[in-house]
């Protein structure tokens, strides 16, 4: 791995890093702003250099570091109840990361749902698991509230993040 790549997937961690604490209590999973920087490291940085900052991301969290949601970290918050969630950004970053080369502009957004779809079912099942609640309890409390917001987030990732990565492809 070069110098150059190194480094942008620790920016890109960093910002997922920052993003991650920030937390909108709205049940038993808060609101945050981590699945954009999750977006956009797959969207700027490819599938690999995507999923590492986001393996990244989660290793500083295990160790302690409080980078995840409202300011926590620790093995606990990864085998905890959101820890599928966690867990679940990876596909996601690489889900993402696959539609990110050139193609039709319809190709990052629909690779970001998939990613978002992939982050919900991991994280949705693990829930289920962690808290026993069946399917329609798990979906009413972990990913209905979170559609319009996620929605948001994927038109602004698909806004911002094509210039980002022809400026750091460059």
């Amino acid at each position: 791995m070069k110098t150059k790549d190194m480094t942008l997937v620790a920016v890109m961690a960093a910002l997922i890093c920052v993003a991650g604490p920030l937390t909108v209590a709205v049940g038993p999973i808060p609101l945050s702003l981590c699945s954009f920087a999750v977006y956009l490291a797959g969207a700027v940085l490819g599938v690999k250099r995507g999923a590492l900052a986001v393996a990244l991301y989660l290793l500083i969290g295990a160790i302690g570091v409080p980078v995840f949601s409202g300011f926590s970290g620790g093995l606990q918050k990864l085998v905890g109840v959101t820890g599928g969630y966690l867990a679940g950004y990876l596909a996601c970053a690489a889900l993402t990361g696959l539609g990110a080369s050139d193609g039709p502009k319809w190709r990052l957004p629909a690779f970001m749902l998939l990613g978002t779809a992939a982050l919900y079912a991991v994280g949705t099942a693990w829930f289920m698991i962690q808290t026993k609640n069946p399917l329609g309890a798990a979906l009413g409390m972990c990913v209905i509230p979170f559609l319009p917001g996620d929605a948001a987030k994927i038109v602004a990732a698909t806004l911002i993040a094509p210039p980002i990565r022809r400026a750091v492809d460059k």
